[in-house]
C-alpha cells in the first residue's frame, strides 16, 4: 500500500547530524547577539515544521502543503545566508590573522559542496 505524501519524507536522513559534525579548525567564539538571533529563526522554523507536519496527518491539500514547504527553504536559506557571511567576516579573517586560511577555505568549500544543489 503507497502511503500518502510519502515523498515528503524521503530525504531527511541523508546527512547525519552530529554535535561535532565538522573538523573544528578554529574555535567558534561568535557574537552572543548574532547566536541569539539565528537560535531564534531556527525556533521559529521548527514551529513552521511542526506545523506542516499538523497539516499532512490532517491530511491538508497537498499545494497548501508545498506553499509552507516553501516558505520553510526560504526561511532556511536566509539562516544559511547569515551564518555564511558570518562565517566569512568572522572565521575567515580570523584564519587569516592566524595563518590557516586554507584549510579554512577547504573546510568551507566542502561545506559548500554539501549545501548547494
Amino acid at each position: 500500500m503507497h502511503e500518502p505524501h510519502s515523498h515528503f519524507h524521503s530525504s531527511l536522513h541523508e546527512v547525519p547530524i552530529t554535535a561535532d559534525s565538522g573538523r573544528d579548525l578554529h574555535p567558534h567564539v561568535h557574537d552572543a547577539e548574532s547566536l541569539r538571533r539565528i537560535v531564534n529563526r531556527l525556533s521559529r522554523i521548527e514551529g513552521h515544521i511542526r506545523g506542516i507536519k499538523t497539516m499532512v496527518q490532517e491530511s491538508r491539500p497537498c499545494p497548501d502543503v508545498l506553499v509552507q514547504i516553501a516558505a520553510v527553504r526560504g526561511a532556511l536559506d536566509r539562516v544559511a545566508r547569515i551564518i555564511l557571511d558570518e562565517h566569512l567576516t568572522e572565521c575567515i579573517s580570523r584564519a587569516a590573522e592566524v595563518g590557516n586560511i586554507d584549510d579554512e577555505i577547504a573546510e568551507l568549500k566542502a561545506a559548500l559542496d554539501r549545501f548547494l544543489p
